[in-house]
């Protein structure tokens, strides 16, 4: 039993490659043969919701990218997804889009690896469970970390909250704290599309029932995690990547989101310095609300006021 989260950018093709599942302003879509299966996310509120792509691209393993046209929300992504680390993928090409006509804008980025494939959605399909089956799951030792994406009360279950695992495994009846509550939760059962399972790992969709934790006090955000080195940041300092497009110094008062895992927190940077090179730049930070995350795990700073642009670099959370 294989799986793969894809998310698929640009153009549509998610509709032509699997069923439609849950709809939020991510909607996600399943693909299966046999016992493996991908799971495909779409960006549907994006270009208004930057949200929308930022959540879509970080539950994924891989990427599809689906050029219609060269355009300014066409840059955003290629700057989203390099920003984020997403180097696997590949691209279709419609409207007679050619390869050198990407090249400039691919330069420099995690673009620059992923393969061409033809604008087959049956091809792309099977190409697709091809790499799904490849990664088979095994139970793996390690602590377990899994954001919540959405969650729901079931009749005679209880609360239940659906997400990706980014980090280690799970298995039934662990003892989890919820964060940043810091709340003590049980892991009644596991289901991954819809089939009960013993253990989940990383990169599996989840829906994951708890005891020990009421539906109202759940929302998206919060961490399910059995990782005693989490953590819960209020503010931070440290150094900032910007990205090579972005075109001034980060100033101190300027109001930003901090985006990470399925958080995406305002904020509001209480300083700034930089040596010459404004690109990167010592940040301290406040968080309207605290920020769960692993030592060393990278946050992404947007500027949602940005016009076409509105990703601004990262900063890692130590």
């Amino acid at each position: 039993m294989g799986n793969a989260n894809v998310a698929v950018l640009g153009g549509r093709m998610a509709p032509d490659l699997g069923k439609k599942g849950t709809v939020t302003d991510v909607t996600f879509y399943e693909a299966k043969r046999g016992a493996d299966s991908v799971t495909l996310l779409e960006p549907a509120k994006y270009p208004e919701k930057l949200s929308s792509l930022f959540y879509s691209v970080g539950m994924a393993d891989y990427a599809l990218l689906v050029v219609e046209k060269i355009d300014s929300n066409l840059g955003e992504t290629i700057v989203m997804a390099d920003a984020m680390g997403l180097d696997e993928g590949w691209v279709v090409l419609r409207n007679y889009i050619q390869r050198e006509q990407l090249a400039p804008l691919f330069a420099g980025t995690v673009f620059e690896k992923y393969a061409y494939v033809e604008d087959d959605p049956i091809a792309v399909r099977e190409m697709l469970l091809d790499v799904a089956a490849s990664r088979q799951r095994v139970p793996g030792d390690g602590h377990g970390t899994c954001p919540v994406d959405s969650h729901f009360n079931v009749r005679g279950v209880g609360p239940v909250v659906l997400g990706s695992v980014v980090d280690g495994r799970f298995r039934k009846h662990d003892k989890m704290r919820l964060l940043p509550q810091g709340k003590e939760v049980v892991l009644k059962s596991i289901q991954i599309h819809d089939a009960d399972s013993d253990f989940a790992v990383a990169g599996d969709h989840v829906g994951f029932a708890l005891r020990g934790v009421d539906a109202d006090e759940l929302d998206r955000g919060q961490v399910i995690t059995t990782d005693p080195a989490a953590k819960v940041s209020p503010s931070f300092e440290g150094r900032a990547r910007l990205v090579k497009y972005w075109p001034s110094p980060v100033e101190a008062g300027m109001a930003l989101h901090a985006g990470h895992w399925m958080q995406m927190v305002p904020c509001r940077v209480v300083s700034s310095s930089h040596g010459g090179d404004f690109r990167e730049p010592e940040l301290a930070i406040n968080f309207d609300s605290p920020i769960t995350h692993l030592p060393g795990d990278d946050a992404l700073l947007m500027y949602l006021e940005g016009g076409k642009l509105r990703v601004v670099g990262t900063i890692a959370l130590n």
